[in-house]
C-alpha cells in the first residue's frame, strides 16, 4: 500500500506556472505508474497525465498537452507536475495516483486504472 500526498497548488495569474508534487510513502514507489487528475467543481474528474515506473514513457490529455510536463524522481518517492502558460480553465483540485497493476503501459487515462490517491491539492488560475 502506499499514502500519497500533494503539495504545490495555489493561486495563479493566468499565462503563469506552478509545479505540483506528489510524495509517496514506501519503499516500492517504482513499482507504481502514476497518473494526475483534476475535478473541477460540478465536473467530473478527468485525467491530465501519466508517468510509467521508471519515467521512461508519458502521456498527456489533449487539452493540456505542450503546457504541462510530468516527471518522478524514484530516489525521492515524489512524482511532479509542471504546469506552464496556465489557463482559467485548469483550475481545479489536482490528485495525484498510483496504479500497482499496469506500471509498464503508458496510457491509462480512467480513475479506476489507479489504486491508490491523495487528497488533492487545489489550482486556481485567475483571468
Amino acid at each position: 500500500q502506499v499514502q500519497l500526498v500533494e503539495s504545490g497548488g495555489g493561486l495563479v495569474q493566468a499565462g503563469g506556472s506552478l509545479r505540483l508534487s506528489c510524495a509517496a510513502s514506501g519503499r516500492t514507489f517504482s513499482s507504481y505508474a502514476m497518473g494526475w487528475f483534476r475535478q473541477a467543481p460540478g465536473k467530473e474528474r478527468e485525467f491530465v497525465a501519466r508517468i510509467t515506473w521508471s519515467g521512461g514513457s508519458t502521456y498527456y490529455a489533449d487539452s493540456v498537452k505542450g503546457r504541462f510536463t510530468v516527471s518522478r524522481d524514484n530516489a525521492k518517492n515524489t512524482v511532479y507536475l509542471q504546469m506552464n502558460s496556465l489557463k482559467a480553465e485548469d483550475t481545479a483540485v489536482y490528485y495525484c495516483a498510483a496504479d500497482s497493476r499496469t506500471r509498464w503501459v503508458t496510457m491509462v487515462v480512467g480513475p479506476d486504472g489507479y489504486d491508490y490517491w491523495g487528497q488533492g491539492t487545489q489550482v486556481t488560475v485567475s483571468s
